[in-house]
């Protein structure tokens, strides 16, 4: 598995997960409310926050037909170019929000949804670029992306293996980036019971890049779930209050549910560790409650010791419980007293000898 950094923050499964806050359409058409989205991400440990660069007429066409108006879901109703008309980024804010961003120290990138999208955020130095679940078939905006030779995040909710390898072949270039693959359920919002955390580890094993999740689920738990499960990315949407509506806020964190997030994921990968059977430094101090042989009655020197006198108990600084069958009969070297350990120099050498 290559290893990969986007704006000098390495990211694989010896580093803490990345995690991107997406905006989205969740700024309500306010540049303020934005430029407040961008600080509240900074503020809540976000390493990135990730914009979505179109425009009604690059995603779609001013169309009634069939097709172009959502049935069910979240958006039911919706016509696609009214929907993306409301809840596109202007292209006019883009310059001022990579400043705000730079500003309060966060990486900022974003999701081009096409070829004029990259230049645009090539103009401002985006030092990576997402590619949208339902833009992964788009193999010439991937390759367009990969042409920059930065990182290329590619969402899986709406492909397949076999075109999930064809994403990674236009994402490849010789001298570029290693690409990231984001498992993604492409529903708003997704179900956790749909979530399929499994995948993160074969999608690892069959591909070979670094694996993340894009979570579309309500609250944290599917994505430090995810993190647990080898995710080293996780990308979730961030919103200032869910009260105050937006095409995304509905499955969309809030600032404080963000801290959450980003403190619950990083202490999931400082859990997962290394394999070790070894006992660790915070344990060792506590190897003294353990069960060890210890001598319950007093007892007078060549008796026999039994099960009356001696007894594995805490605390451990007696022999250990094993050797209990192979102390009981013989006899005691010297006379012992209640609440001693018991070790070797008290107890015969064979069951015959006192």
């Amino acid at each position: 598995m290559s290893e990969l950094a986007i704006a000098g923050r390495r990211i694989g499964p010896e580093y803490p997960p990345y995690m991107i806050a997406e905006m989205s359409g969740n700024h309500n058409g306010d540049i303020k409310r934005a430029f407040a989205l961008i600080e509240a991400a900074k503020a809540a440990g976000a390493d990135a926050i990730k914009l979505q660069t179109y425009t009604a007429d690059t995603i779609t066409i001013d169309h009634y037909g069939p097709g172009f108006v959502i049935q069910g879901g979240l958006w039911d109703g919706w016509r696609l170019y009214d929907l993306y008309r409301q809840a596109h980024t202007p292209w006019e804010w883009h310059e001022d929000l990579f400043a705000k961003a730079r500003e309060v120290g966060l990486t900022v990138f974003s999701s081009p949804f096409d070829e004029t999208a990259i230049e645009l955020l090539e103009s401002l130095g985006a030092p990576a670029y997402k590619i949208a679940s339902f833009e992964a078939v788009d193999l010439p905006l991937i390759r367009r992306a990969a042409a920059t030779r930065k990182p290329v995040i590619i969402s899986t909710g709406m492909i397949d293996a076999d075109q999930i390898a064809e994403a990674l072949d236009a994402a490849a270039h010789p001298h570029g980036a290693s690409p990231i693959l984001l498992h993604c359920v492409s529903a708003y919002p997704a179900r956790p019971e749909e979530a399929n955390l499994r995948t993160i580890g074969d999608m690892a094993k069959r591909f070979g890049v670094v694996i993340g999740l894009s979570d579309h689920t309500m609250g944290t738990e599917v994505a430090v779930a995810a993190v647990a499960s080898g995710a080293c990315v996780i990308e979730k949407h961030m919103t200032l209050c869910r009260a105050d509506g937006g095409p995304d806020a509905k499955f969309s964190l809030e600032p404080a549910e963000f801290v959450e997030l980003c403190h619950a994921c990083r202490n999931a990968w400082a859990a997962m560790g290394c394999v070790t059977y070894e006992r660790t430094e915070g344990a060792k101090g506590n190897i003294v409650f353990r069960r060890s042989l210890y001598i319950v009655r007093d007892v007078n020197a060549g008796e026999t010791l039994t099960a009356e006198n001696v007894r594995s108990i805490r605390p451990g600084h007696g022999l250990p419980p094993k050797y209990l069958p192979d102390v009981l009969g013989r006899k005691a070297t010297r006379a012992l007293k209640r609440g001693m350990p018991l070790d070797w120099t008290m107890v015969s050498r064979d069951r015959n000898v006192s």
